[in-house]
Parts: structure tokens; C-alpha cells; sequence
């Protein structure tokens, strides 16, 4: 129970983020049956059947995975709840967000169900009121929920905001399907149908987030002086990439519905592109839970003076501190000096207890010369594959496997204080957030680079 409570925060985050994702999909998936899918399918004869049926079940998949994320998100609120203020967990189970987790599961529980139902009529009622529960629903355990004052306007906001992102990034999975099910005719049905759904949708996303940009930031100070305006301008930023692919598949559309010959398959890889982006855009929003709007925190911002700073460039800092001028280092040797039994002395940091290690100057020097040579790694992984794409290096193409020897010292000096260079033991350092953040980012890197390297040696 100790470990759950000392990385449920960061657990919070990426199931929040899954549940975004799951829900995006399922009210995506709403929305491409019944108002693309269905309407069509007597348009495109065989295949719009096929269509309408592997839209269904993918609906039902990511219906069944929103309840499953709802579920498993509820069980460790109740227990760290009831682990933390000594409630039991019955009580805990009837908090108001307990009900709107139950709520959005249970909406999901009712599309898995209503998506195999035989009756387009009753399919279309049951699936769009479980879908507008579900968006009401999240609404409510959301910034807007915590409001004193324009609640009502700022949850109606969040809902199309919400409801806008679903339609357009969610749908993207099952458009996909239906491009890979069809031939050129039914690709422009479906482009042109999909390409006007994602333009209501993107306007009524942009509305809807500067609308919130502007309550929930309040100003330029609290854009780039807080951590959660700096989250928000990282969206924004991601949302420009998305709005660019999307101006190009609109291209694509176009092209299609006049006839004009051309080859569907940008069009899908630049719809592959766009999800991927997107479910990054929606674990970008899910980070924002975790951080109180930037309007209230007036206190302790970041100067603009500090911000540029910080960010003017530098000439890369090539050469690493010694272990035993970090702060911690210095720190433990104290402590051990000063303990009558060396062996006995207490450690300087002991994950989990909510207190940052000791950090000096060396700290950052040692910081900043990881990073520095990630993006030193960077840049060279970026060469490599433009040298691959001229064709006259084909060893080139084994750039991937620099992923690999990123990721080794990464993981040994990324935590100073861990094992192997430090006295902390791994499973023990299990118990700080940032340690488990960057184990699974190191692990993550490595497992890309395998399989890059893997598909681009067939």
C-alpha cells in the first residue's frame, strides 16, 4: 500500500491519459457509425457493410477498454483514499468521484452493448445518449467541476472541447479501417463525409480551448511563469502539427472528390501520422489534471528574464562532475563521518518520503551533461536516417541500434543516487516517481530502437 501511495500520482496521470485515449476512441466511434458508416453503407454495397461491421467491433473493444481503465482507475482511488485518511473503503466508494467514474463506465458498458444491437434506430439512441454520459460525466471530475464561479459555462465548454477531440482524433482508427475496406468511389464517400466532420469538429476544438486557454491561464505571466501554461503551450504546439497533416489530408479529399487521380496511401499514413500525434495530444491533456490551472498561482512564477535565461542557447556541456561532488554524495559522507557506526549511518535520501534529494551546482552540471548528449545522440540518429534515405549508405540503415546505446547510460546515470552508482537499491528507488518515470522512459527507448531496427532490416 506504501509503494501504490508514493507513485499513484504518477499512476494517475497515465491511466487519465488511457481513459482519454479510450474514450476518444469509443466517442469517435460513435460518431463515424452513426453519422458515417450507417448512412453510407447502402452507397458503398458490400463493402459498407464490411465497414459498418468492423467499425462496430472495433467500437466494442474500445468501449470495453474505457470501463476496464474507469474500473481499474476507481479501485486505486478507493485504496490510497481509504490507505490515506483512514476511511473505509465502502465510504470512499461513495465519493462524488467514485459516482462519475461509475458513470462513465457504465455509459461504456452500455455502447459495448448497444453497438450489437440489430436495430440502426435503437443503436443510434442507445449509443448517443451513453456517449453524452460519458462526456458529462468526465466533465464533472474536471477543472471546470472545481470553479466557483462559470461552472456551467466552462463544463459546456470542456464537454464540445472534449466531444470535438473524440469526433476527430478518435474517428482517425476508424477511418483507417474504412480506407483499407473500399476502393477508390468509396474512398471519396468517405473522405468527403470525414473530412466535413473533422472540420466542425477542429472548429469547435479551437473555440473551445483558447476559450479555456484564457479561464483556466488568465495571462501571458501565467503562460510561460507556470508549469501548467507551459503544458498548455506544449498542446497548442502538438495541435499545430495535428492542424498542418489535417490541412493535407483535406488536400487529399479534394483531389478525391474531383476525380483527380491519386494514390490513397499518403492519405493514410498521414491519418496514421495524425493519431499518433493526437493520443500524445490527449496524454498532454491528461498532464494537465495534475497541475492547478496557471491562473491560480500567482505566487512563485517564473520571470521572463528567468525563462530566457534558461533557454538561450549554449555550447553543449561535454565533460561530467565527479560522482562525489553531488549533492547527495556529499551529503551521505557527512552523515557517515558524523555516525559512530559507519556501517549503521542513515542514508541521505530514502525514496518515498515525499522530500527531494539534496541538490548543489554539480547536480545540474551533471543534469545538463545527460541531456546534452541525448541530443548530441539525437542529432546523429536524425543524420543517419537522412544518410539511409540517399540509398548510398545502406549501413546506415542500422541507426536504430543508437537507441540502444542511448538508453544504457541513461539508465545508469539518470538517478546518481541508485544503484549501481549510488547506496539506494533498485527495487527500493521504486518508490520515488521520477525513478519509475525514468526506468519506463529508458525502457521504452530501448524497446523502440529493437523494433525500428527490426522493421528497417525486414
Amino acid at each position: 500500500m506504501a509503494l501504490l501511495v508514493d507513485v499513484f500520482g504518477f499512476l494517475s496521470v497515465l491511466l487519465r491519459g488511457c481513459a482519454l485515449s479510450a474514450q476518444s476512441f469509443t466517442v469517435g466511434g460513435v460518431a463515424f457509425l452513426l453519422l458515417l458508416a450507417q448512412p453510407l453503407a447502402p452507397a458503398l454495397g458490400a463493402s459498407g457493410r464490411e465497414i459498418v461491421d468492423r467499425t462496430r467491433r472495433l467500437l466494442v473493444w474500445s468501449a470495453l477498454a474505457l470501463a476496464g481503465i474507469e474500473l481499474l482507475t476507481l479501485a486505486l482511488q478507493v485504496l490510497v483514499l481509504a490507505g490515506t485518511l483512514e476511511v473505509s473503503p465502502k465510504d470512499a466508494a461513495t465519493t462524488s468521484f467514485a459516482a462519475a467514474t461509475l458513470m462513465v463506465g457504465a455509459g461504456a458498458v452500455a455502447i459495448a452493448i448497444g453497438a450489437t444491437g440489430s436495430s440502426p434506430v435503437a443503436r443510434a439512441r442507445v449509443l448517443g445518449s451513453a456517449a453524452v454520459v460519458i462526456l458529462v460525466a468526465q466533465v464533472a471530475t474536471s477543472h471546470a467541476a472545481a470553479q466557483i464561479d462559470g461552472r456551467l459555462a466552462l463544463g459546456a465548454v470542456g464537454l464540445i472541447h472534449m466531444a470535438a477531440a473524440g469526433m476527430w482524433i478518435g474517428g482517425l482508427p476508424y477511418l483507417l479501417a474504412a480506407l483499407a475496406r473500399t476502393d477508390g468511389p468509396g474512398w471519396r464517400l468517405i473522405g468527403r463525409r470525414y473530412s466535413l466532420m473533422s472540420i466542425v469538429s477542429v472548429a469547435s476544438l479551437l473555440g473551445g480551448g483558447v476559450a479555456m486557454t484564457i479561464a483556466y491561464v488568465g495571462s501571458p505571466e501565467a503562460m510561460y511563469g507556470t508549469a501548467y501554461g507551459v503544458m498548455v503551450a506544449t498542446k497548442a504546439l502538438l495541435l499545430g502539427g495535428l492542424l498542418l497533416l489535417g490541412a493535407m489530408n483535406f488536400r487529399l479529399v479534394r483531389r478525391l472528390a474531383a476525380d483527380v487521380p491519386v494514390s490513397v496511401l499518403p492519405l493514410r499514413r498521414f491519418a496514421e501520422t495524425e493519431l499518433g500525434i493526437g493520443v500524445t495530444v490527449l496524454f498532454a491533456a491528461a498532464s494537465l489534471t495534475s497541475q492547478p490551472p496557471g491562473v491560480d498561482l500567482i505566487a512563485n512564477r517564473a520571470s521572463w528574464g528567468e525563462v530566457v535565461e534558461r533557454i538561450a542557447p549554449r555550447w553543449p556541456r561535454l565533460a561530467s562532475p565527479e560522482h562525489d561532488a553531488l549533492g547527495i554524495s556529499r551529503l551521505n559522507a557527512q552523515i557517515v563521518t558524523a555516525s559512530a557506526q559507519h556501517q549503521a549511518a542513515p542514508l541521505a535520501f530514502v525514496p518515498g518520503e515525499g522530500v527531494l534529494p539534496p541538490r548543489n551546482a554539480m547536480d545540474i552540471a551533471w543534469s545538463e551533461f545527460n541531456h546534452h548528449w541525448a541530443g548530441l545522440f539525437v542529432l546523429a540518429i536524425g543524420a543517419l536516417a537522412l544518410l539511409e534515405r540517399t540509398g548510398r549508405a545502406p549501413w546506415a540503415r542500422h541507426w536504430p541500434l543508437a537507441l540502444l546505446v542511448l538508453a544504457v547510460p541513461l539508465s545508469v546515470r539518470s538517478d546518481p543516487e541508485l544503484w549501481p552508482m549510488g547506496k539506494i537499491g533498485l527495487l527500493e528507488s521504486l518508490r520515488d516517481p521520477e525513478v519509475v518515470q525514468h526506468r519506463l522512459l529508458e525502457s521504452l527507448t530501448a524497446v523502440f530502437g529493437v523494433l525500428e531496427w527490426r522493421a528497417r532490416t525486414q
